[in-house]
């Protein structure tokens, strides 16, 4: 394996448009990101859990992800409904 290779990661990203039963209904996201090396598939209720899967990737590489990325996921996680 060549340092290429050890140093990529590839995704395939799925999403689309939930049907709604009626117009008044807001569009809501679906979908699913698969970590195409190892096979791992999240499935999608957010977009933002786009960036949070691959993010757990580049910390795996040793990438340092920065105090502002790092404080908008806890902000966003806390805006949730049932989190907290």
């Amino acid at each position: 394996m060549t340092f290429y290779e050890s140093s990529t990661h590839s995704f395939i990203v799925k999403i689309w448009l939930e049907e709604r039963a009626n117009e008044s209904e807001p569009l809501i996201w679906r979908g699913h990101i698969t970590h195409v090396p190892s096979g791992k598939r999240r499935y999608l209720r957010d977009l933002d859990e786009v960036t949070n899967f691959i993010a757990l990737f580049l910390q795996g590489m040793g990438v340092q992800l920065g105090k502002c990325w790092r404080a908008k996921q806890w902000l966003m996680h806390l805006g949730r409904p049932g989190r907290g």
